[in-house]
């Protein structure tokens, strides 16, 4: 069938370059019908809107494109194609915003610039103007080859960009543009120990390209490398004293690392000058946030949503408090922006969410359950999630990590470490808080190290995690040693530390290779509240499963059978903590806890709402308060929307 689909695509470009546009039309609706979720179902749709549009059926082609970017809503050529839709009409403020919103999807379209330089000129809007212009130089300039791949990348077809990439730097060695490409590929397909490497590599060999330096600093911050992060922002600061830009990227590396006080005073300097900027704004709030003072946090971002009343991520930081109360007129405020054309996709999916949490608030679950799910199916669109390679990849550490791989132990035997794993929002967070009001215990934050070292690890011959079993003794005590090292900067004077990395389930096989003394508490929660928690949350970055009712089911089966291997593997070794009977048990749990941790009682782990600590999870509030039963039930409320949910979890 996938063949029959692309012979018909193919037919119907052939017929559009012939001006055969009423066969083109019917070539790509026969294609269409025939299998919707066929990947060349985009492709068809939008030869159809060209046909369409040059067969002068604007009206008809303007239709094609809302089916198209409903389906695809992060599809740059579509809203180009838009544009020339608008453009034929003579509706130039249409034509405008879809020619805006194609740069915004895929800044390769030159077409889309050429067009909006034409406008702005027309409307004298010099700024606007003077951007574009830039922008078409530096595309104009790039070679046609890199441009092609940045096409591609943009439009999601990210193999054959990386592959047009590579093939480009064999004869053109250390091209700054082309390693900057292929590690921003990189970083789509998620290789980020290569795109660290090319990235490092940009820096070193190119000091100041300043383009370079942002792309890395950025990526450190990705990967939770703060340390590197400051040292490379301060670096950049000493070459561009005045740039705004490197003074915030700065203030965020100074969040992650946890020096709140000198990043709020850095953020707090900007502010004099950009008070109009309202993602300063929001990060200046989050810094607040972090540090526990909400209620400078909640000003900061209402002062976002004045700077920008369309600023979507200033409404969702809103909702994100878990305690802020909307108003019935910014509830009214965010409807209109999120239903307004001129509002991006991002905001958009941020304002659904913050919807869905304010008419949670106001008990209306059905109209919550509407704007959580439109927000989710947008997210969810925009990404390339595949729950069934993930199912595989938890499949795989259960065939790779055998008893009999750990019948010898090897690794870095330090008892520091103390992992916190499981699904987010499954209470790791307040249990993370419970031992970090323990006077031998760091509590630091969700550390990418493990992960990183997952990414690193693996090789040519032998994939990750198959390769653990040919890890040397030597090999596996100098990880260890280096994750110890790394993770150094984010600890205090304690002996024992925690990592709160969720994700970090799926590598415990490594996790024992290593560091075989590490203790692991596995977070727990009722699977029904775990999930729909995790449908109603917009992570910054990662979770993909979390937006769609089904993925996130499997995705959590998948967790609880993976689980099961581990406990049969390390018998004794893993701690499983409910967080339902730490609500009906604490002083219980908490002794319990300890006791697994070879750690003495201490009250203050009774009162750890009390613990003044960096707390950078969606639950920072929530655990700065004494228990509270509601959260036990939220999901009742939404029962009927959730079928989807509880058939794979009853399964």
């Amino acid at each position: 069938m996938t063949e029959n689909t692309s012979s018909l695509v193919n037919d119907a470009k052939q017929a559009l370059m012939q001006s055969r546009f009423n066969d083109a039309i019917s070539l790509c609706e026969r294609a269409i019908n025939l299998t919707p979720a066929d990947p060349t179902y985009k492709d068809a749709l939008y030869l159809k809107a060209v046909a369409q549009r040059l067969d002068r059926q604007i009206d008809k082609a303007l239709t094609t494109l809302t089916t198209l970017l409903q389906a695809f809503p992060d599809y740059g050529r579509a809203y180009q194609e838009q544009g020339y839709c608008y453009k034929q009409l003579g509706d130039e403020s249409q034509m405008a915003s879809a020619f805006y919103r194609a740069t915004r999807f895929n800044p390769a379209l030159v077409p889309a610039w050429q067009e909006l330089v034409q406008c702005y000129q027309r409307h004298q809007q010099q700024q606007a103007l003077s951007l574009a212009n830039e922008h078409i130089k530096h595309l104009t300039a790039l070679p046609k080859p890199l441009l092609g791949a940045m096409d591609l990348m943009h439009e999601g077809q990210l193999h054959k960009a990386e592959k047009v990439c590579r093939d480009f730097l064999q004869t053109h060695k250390h091209q700054i543009d082309a390693m900057m490409l292929l590690a921003e590929i990189g970083l789509k397909l998620k290789v980020y120990h290569d795109a660290e490497f090319l990235l490092e590599s940009c820096v070193a060999l190119y000091p100041d390209n300043e383009a370079a330096a942002a792309a890395y600093q950025s990526l450190l911050g990705k990967l939770g490398k703060y340390p590197q992060s400051v040292a490379l922002a301060r670096q950049r600061l000493a070459k561009n004293t005045n740039s705004v830009a490197v003074k915030s990227a700065l203030a965020n590396a100074l969040v992650g690392l946890g020096e709140l006080d000198e990043a709020i005073t850095l953020y707090r300097s900007l502010m004099d000058n950009q008070v109009g900027n309202g993602a300063l704004w929001v990060q200046l709030g989050h810094a607040l946030k972090a540090k526990g003072d909400t209620v400078d946090a909640i000003d900061a971002y209402e002062q976002a949503v004045k700077a920008e009343p369309d600023h979507g991520d200033a409404y969702w930081s809103l909702a994100n408090t878990k305690t802020y109360q909307f108003s019935p007129a910014m509830i009214r405020q965010m409807a209109h922006y999120e239903g307004a054309k001129s509002t991006s996709l991002d905001a958009r999916i941020h304002l659904c969410f913050a919807l869905g949490k304010a008419y949670e608030d106001a008990k209306d679950f059905a109209k919550s359950f509407q704007y959580y799910q439109k927000g989710n199916d947008l997210k969810h669109r925009t990404q390339q999630f595949d729950i069934e390679r993930t199912e595989k990849a938890m499949e795989a550490q259960k065939e790779a990590c055998g008893s009999a791989l750990y019948k010898h132990k090897s690794g870095y035997d330090v008892p520091d470490p103390i992992f916190i794993v499981g699904l987010p929002r499954a209470g790791s967070t307040l249990l993370e808080q419970i031992l970090a009001s323990h006077s031998h215990v760091d509590g630091t934050m969700e550390l990418h190290d493990i992960l990183s070292i997952a990414s690193s690890s693996s090789n040519q011959s032998v994939p990750y995690p198959f390769n653990l079993a040919s890890l040397s003794d030597e090999t596996c005590t100098a990880l260890g040693k280096q994750y110890i090292e790394q993770t150094k900067a984010y600890r205090g004077a304690a002996p024992f530390f925690i990592d709160k990395m969720p994700n970090n389930f799926i590598h415990i096989g490594l996790i024992k290779r290593i560091l075989p003394n590490a203790k692991i508490i596995d977070a727990r929660r009722d699977p029904k509240a775990c999930c729909f928690s995790g449908f109603k949350q917009l992570f910054f970055d990662g979770q993909e499963f979390t937006y769609s009712l089904s993925d996130i089911g499997r995705y959590y089966n998948s967790y609880v059978k993976l689980m099961d291997h581990w406990h049969s593997v390390f018998a004794g070794e893993i701690l499983t903590v409910q967080h339902e009977a730490v609500i009906n048990d604490l002083e219980g749990q908490v002794r319990r806890i300890l006791d697994y941790c070879q750690l003495p009682f201490e009250p203050g782990c009774l009162t750890f709402y009390n613990t003044r600590r960096v707390i950078k999870t969606p639950s920072s509030e929530q655990v700065r308060q004494p228990i509270y039963r509601s959260g036990m039930t939220q999901w009742e409320g939404f029962k009927p929307f959730l079928t989807p949910l509880l058939e794979i979890l009853d399964t």
